[in-house]
């Protein structure tokens, strides 16, 4: 039998705050949250803002005296007003005061010139028109190439944003690091912290190709340390740096992760495909982990994408909310920022968001083996292009293949009815017109197909806008979150569901909504750009756990559950040291290099310093019946 890949960690930082232990998920559904609960949301956001932090279950002052009611209720706002979907803050740049460089034609114009400045040979196009005692009056025929700094405000002035004041790059010594990949080391520190096993622990039973870490940017680092700054530097009269190249691959958050967080030299690799570039990565892990090729997979995704350049860039494609199209939707004359984002409602484009989402998968076997914490088991990943197109960004017959795969894959394994009646969706919800009702008359199609019926379908952009490459990534961190509280989060940035939307055999949530009987199968939905469909497959702790009792039997699966106890008590003290304000992501930079001398190499293995298992050099001729 196949290992069941499952994750056991997981971590990072979107608009609604801190992923793991299921922090920003409940920023999203902060309305149904007992008043002890709201206590713990709000202290979590706050620590990361610097306003407070938790003791206790509390929300607490800095200094760890005690916060009134009446100061909690002025902490909360601005901790839920500094949170989720907002107005573009200057924490990044000033929207309204952009800076542009405009040419002023000058062919055909009149100059008065200092005569000391004269040209003793005047250029071509130039002719001396009067002369006084200190000045020369000059006709310009050709163009001079004068240029003016001007201010305008983008068009766009929504987006999600991380909690306001939080800078993961004040964690750790990150220098010259582009904003994604301090998000990559903030998030993955997380995802591994998450796990309540040290990792230098868990390295101790693997060899280094039993692991591999999968991660990508989808558009690169693109603010001034990073690509951006590379290919603006000379316009603006700067040198490029040595480091703004290379810091500025798509691949980078994947070599980061391995050569400052995890000291990794098994198996990395970068899967790129748009808005899917996460499913892209995950399938990666899930099939290496089937396989047997590895045994533990740190997987996820980081992007900073709220740079001037890139949000014009996108509203140039008319794919973003611009404040006169919001006013226009709503009849006012003031665009609600808190509500650009409104997936299968009435609306005009999607949100930009930044965001780092981490993973940590292990075989089944692994996990019960060291005690780990099951937040889920994931199955296939399915991925189909879209054939031929008349544009990049029309929609295609690869979703309808990739959801239909994975309800299929899901029907194989847990039967029809478990399917019809213990499922949901987390859909791509770009909030695009188009997007409303291409992806809901996919999954009512396959309903239909099926026999699905009330579907239940939440969008988590809602809240946290479009990350890009993360951006399943922030629907898995929801999933988990739906999984462990059975809470679906409405999208609650709209008051019905648009007239075009396909919703015959769907429940789209518009309010928190209990689904008890429904939280066990979820279905990640992700339509890229270009064609890049996908769809994974997540089941809740429960279902999983029953399924590694059956095959690992009962005696073992006790043993496991003892272990887990100790294994839950170490990651709740990182819990607790985080809502504390104690932030601290594993960064190790120029330590434990491993040098020439190191390395040594005979014909069965690899060995080197540092690494408790050798790597082996003994391979099967898998071609041997063709010799």
């Amino acid at each position: 039998m196949r290992p069941l890949p499952v994750i056991v960690g997981f971590g990072g930082f979107n608009a609604a705050g801190r992923s793991s232990f299921h922090h920003s998920y409940r920023r999203t559904i902060y309305d149904s949250l007992s008043n002890e609960t709201k206590q713990v949301t709000v202290g979590s956001l706050a620590a990361l803002m610097g306003l407070a932090k938790v003791k206790n279950n509390r929300c607490v002052k800095l200094d760890g005296s005690k916060i009134s009611e009446k100061e909690f209720s002025k902490l909360e706002k601005k901790v839920l007003d500094g949170t989720l979907v907002r107005k573009l803050s200057q924490d990044h740049f000033d929207s309204c005061a952009v800076s542009q460089t405009v040419s002023i034609p000058s062919e055909g114009t009149k100059l008065v010139l200092d005569k000391s400045k004269l040209p003793v040979d005047l250029p071509e196009g130039w002719k001396l028109l009067e002369e006084n005692n200190d000045s020369v009056v000059l006709e310009i025929s050709s163009d001079l190439g004068i240029k003016s700094h001007q201010r305008y405000s983008l068009s766009v002035q929504s987006a999600g944003q991380l909690p306001h004041g939080f800078k993961p790059g004040d964690l750790y010594k990150s220098r010259f690091h582009p904003k994604g990949l301090q998000l990559a080391i903030a998030a993955s520190s997380d995802a591994i912290n998450s796990i309540g096993i040290g990792w230098e622990d868990i390295k101790q039973i693997l060899h280094p190709d039993q692991i591999a870490v999968y991660s990508a940017s989808a558009m690169a680092q693109l603010d001034a340390h990073g690509t951006g700054g590379m290919l603006q530097a000379r316009l603006k009269g700067k040198r490029v740096s040595s480091k703004q190249l290379p810091l500025g691959l798509n691949t980078m958050p994947a070599d980061f992760i391995n050569a400052y967080v995890l000291g990794n030299i098994g198996t990395t690799g970068a899967n790129a495909g748009a808005c899917a570039t996460f499913l892209y990565n995950l399938r990666m892990a899930v099939e290496d982990i089937q396989e047997g090729r590895r045994k533990l997979v740190v997987v996820g995704n980081a992007e900073a994408p709220l740079e001037p350049e890139v949000i014009e860039g996108y509203a140039a494609m008319s794919a973003l909310a611009t404040d006169s199209a919001l006013k226009k939707i709503d009849g006012s004359e003031i665009p609600d920022h808190r509500r650009a984002s409104r997936p299968f409602g009435d609306n005009c484009g999607f949100t930009l968001g930044e965001s780092g989402q981490y993973f940590v998968l292990m075989d089944d076997s692994l996990a019960i083996e060291l005690g780990a914490k099951i937040y889920s088991g994931i199955l296939p990943v399915f991925i189909n292009a879209d054939g031929f197109k008349k544009s990049i960004s029309a929609p295609g017959p690869g979703n309808y293949i990739t959801l239909a795969k994975a309800v299929a894959a899901a029907k194989a394994i847990f039967g029809s009815k478990n399917v019809c009646n213990r499922s949901f969706i987390q859909a791509h919800g770009s909030s695009t017109p188009q997007n409303r009702v291409t992806e809901s008359h996919i999954f009512d199609t396959v309903a239909k197909a099926f026999g699905i019926t009330d579907w239940p379908v939440t969008a988590v952009k809602a809240f946290v806008g479009h990350s890009l490459a993360p951006a399943s990534a922030d629907q898995l961190s929801s999933t988990l979150g739906v999984m462990e509280h059975e809470i679906l989060p409405g999208i609650k940035t709209i008051n019905s569901i648009a007239e075009d939307v396909f919703e015959g055999r769907l429940s789209i949530a518009l309010k928190d909504t209990d689904i008890k009987d429904r939280a066990q199968i979820g279905f990640l939905n992700s339509k890229g750009f270009g064609g890049n469909n996908a769809t994974g497959t997540v089941i809740a702790p429960k279902l999983a756990e029953s399924m590694l009792k059956k095959r690992h039997g009962d005696k073992v699966f006790s043993e496991y559950q003892k272990r887990k106890e100790k294994v839950e008590a170490q990651s709740a003290e990182y819990d607790s040291k985080c809502l504390g304000g104690e932030f601290e992501p594993i960064y190790h930079f120029g330590e434990n290099l491993i040098e020439e001398k190191d390395i040594s190499i005979n014909k069965t293995e690899i060995r080197l310093r540092g690494a408790t298992k050798n790597i082996p050099l003994i391979f099967e001729n898998t071609y041997k019946d063709m010799f």
